[in-house]
């Protein structure tokens, strides 16, 4: 479900299928096998309280920062990106 709140912008209704999300992780939404947006959490919540991060199983609101285009039935993926050095 998605929610737009006046002053703080769309927040999607979720429920954690697999892992872990922080406020840290990068995300991105995927519409109908297209990915929309890459970007950060703005805001997390498990119902009004803000947390820090949320586990499988577990419903919670996120905010994506510069992205209000959420629509139901979107999927938002958490993804970390780690920096490999090249060896010769």
């Amino acid at each position: 479900q998605v929610f737009n709140i006046t002053k703080v912008g769309t927040i999607a209704g979720c429920m954690m299928t697999d892992g872990t999300i922080t406020r840290k992780t990068r995300v991105r939404v995927v519409r109908n096998g297209i990915v929309q947006y890459t970007g950060e959490i703005q805001d997390l919540k498990r119902f009004k309280d803000d947390v820090s991060e949320v586990r499988q199983g577990y419903e919670c609101g996120i905010s994506i920062k510069g992205f209000n285009d959420l629509q139901e039935g979107d999927n938002i993926e958490g993804f970390e990106e780690q920096e490999i050095k090249r060896k010769l």
